[in-house]
């Protein structure tokens, strides 16, 4: 998605100016802003809606990254992101996001709209390892697995090869009632 395709407020346009093109069917919202009612939404135009609240050296992770690979219709009202780097950072992070100081390799995401994104395997496996702290990331496995049916299958074998996992039994307990479901 070229970058002119979204607006966002307070750049081109202001907020009234949007939202009255919202209300004329011109535009639609998403995440942070928005983009022509004719354009068709996908994971760089996800990435790219919500690229300014997510730090340098970040990565979008858990729900926001479920949401960015396309689960669900609307983005989570917390959004997640976990450190792309192997130093430790400082972001400046805006107060509806959650920083998860714990590195991604960079296998572990992709760039889609300029913005890195943990993959959809990797998301998968996150959700399912935040289980045990938040039950509410079911709902997010659910969507994504919608998107995706093998995403949970390849969660589960990924999770098999990982050692000392906070929340690795509960997961893949979740991951593997989820696979009965998605087959």
């Amino acid at each position: 998605m070229h970058p002119a395709f979204l607006y966002l407020p307070g750049r081109s346009l202001d907020i009234t100016e949007l939202s009255a093109a919202r209300l004329d069917g011109h535009v639609f919202e998403i995440g942070e802003g928005y983009i022509p009612a004719d354009l068709v939404e996908g994971p760089a135009t996800r990435a790219a809606a919500v690229a300014t609240l997510i730090p340098a050296d970040t990565a979008a992770s858990g729900p926001t990254a479920a949401w960015i690979h396309g689960a669900g219709d609307a983005p989570p009202a917390r959004h997640h992101v976990r450190r792309a780097v192997d130093h430790r950072i400082r972001p400046v992070i805006a107060p509806r996001v959650t920083l998860h100081d714990t590195a991604l390799a960079a296998s572990e995401f992709v760039v889609l709209g300029e913005v890195p994104v943990m993959t959809p395997a990797r998301t998968m496996i996150d959700l399912a390892l935040g289980l045990h702290r938040d039950e509410s990331l079911r709902r997010w496995m659910l969507l994504l697995a919608e998107v995706d049916p093998r995403l949970v299958r390849d969660a589960v074998a990924a999770l098999e090869t990982m050692t000392r996992v906070p929340g690795k039994r509960a997961g893949r307990a979740a991951l593997e009632r989820l696979s009965l479901r998605t087959r």
